[in-house]
């Protein structure tokens, strides 16, 4: 009996896989993108966690999502224990399908339009004043994410050789939200608690804020990152229980407040990562608190199995 880890990038797996061997639980790397899958056969046993990230395609891994709803639908139908199954997958890998659910739920979001193809783009952009914002429906790391300041220089960049098409064929045009402070905060939750949260520096990051420290490769310093020490908000208990709603144990909620005075969600991240100097200042760390959620669930199959 082990904790199986589904994802694609093993640049992101050290840290998490020396926590869980510092916590005594075992694990294995189930890696997503090729592979075979025997449907007529039981999975083994064990805790499965999905960390399939929506920049996947980014890594030449075009098919893993497909291969992760697979590989969960299979594991489920099967009662396995997983974290972060096909419905927090879902909530990775489309922005579409992360607003409407937070909407549904009365969290305060970007104004959006969704297009599917090319053809409606620059009609959609009219919907909305300048400046707005422009991202891929599957994105991750900020990647895609661009700031139009005219309808005009929208056009333009559409009819440019740098336009990039999104991978699943849907962009998303949203409303810019001018910060009251250049930063947002992003609020960690694991097993259904609050961990910590962190102000990621938007003047100096941009849209591309991974706090992973694979990510940080050449971004010089001082990090973009910092702890909010004593964070203290209701919208915390607002993400535990919109999390519990959709079967997300582990994820990271992104929001900004504006110079208006809104608090605006933008982001669910059920890939999360932590990076190493927020890590060492918490009081209570994430990395520990994942290695001890898993090491219990992995306890409860293991008497399930013996009981």
């Amino acid at each position: 009996m082990k904790v199986h880890v589904l994802h694609e990038n093993p640049d992101w797996f050290a840290p998490l896989g020396a926590a869980l061997g510092a916590a005594g639980v075992p694990c294995e790397e189930w890696l997503l993108g090729d592979g075979m899958l025997d449907l007529d056969g039981p999975p083994p046993g064990g805790v499965f966690w999905s960390r399939l990230s929506a920049s996947s395609h980014t890594r030449q891994h075009p098919h893993a999502k497909d291969h992760a709803r697979g590989v969960l639908g299979w594991l489920e139908s099967h009662g396995r224990r997983v974290v972060n199954g096909r419905r927090a997958l879902e909530l990775e890998v489309s922005k579409v399908a992360q607003l409407t659910a937070l909407r549904a739920a009365g969290f305060d979001v970007p104004r959006t339009v969704a297009v599917a193809g090319a053809g409606e783009l620059t009609a959609a952009a009219g919907k909305l004043p300048v400046p707005f914002v422009s991202k891929h429906n599957q994105g991750g790391k900020g990647l895609g994410v661009r700031l139009f300041s005219s309808h005009d220089e929208f056009g333009a960049y559409l009819a440019s050789p740098g336009y990039q098409a999104p991978v699943d064929g849907i962009s998303l045009l949203q409303e810019y939200l001018p910060p009251a402070q250049p930063f947002i905060t992003r609020v960690e939750i694991v097993g259904g608690a609050f961990v910590y949260a962190i102000a990621a520096d938007t003047g100096r990051g941009g849209f591309e804020l991974c706090p992973a420290d694979a990510c940080a490769a050449g971004a010089g310093s001082p990090s973009l990152f910092a702890l909010r020490e004593g964070f203290d908000h209701p919208i915390i208990g607002r993400y535990l229980e919109f999390a519990r709603r959709n079967g997300v144990e582990i994820a990271g909620f992104e929001f900004i407040e504006t110079a208006d005075g809104r608090t605006v969600t933008y982001d669910v991240n059920t890939t999360t990562n932590y990076n190493a100097e927020i890590e060492a200042a918490a009081l209570r760390p994430a990395l520990p608190e994942v290695a001890a959620f898993l090491g219990r669930l992995l306890a409860e199959e293991s008497g399930k199995r013996h009981g």
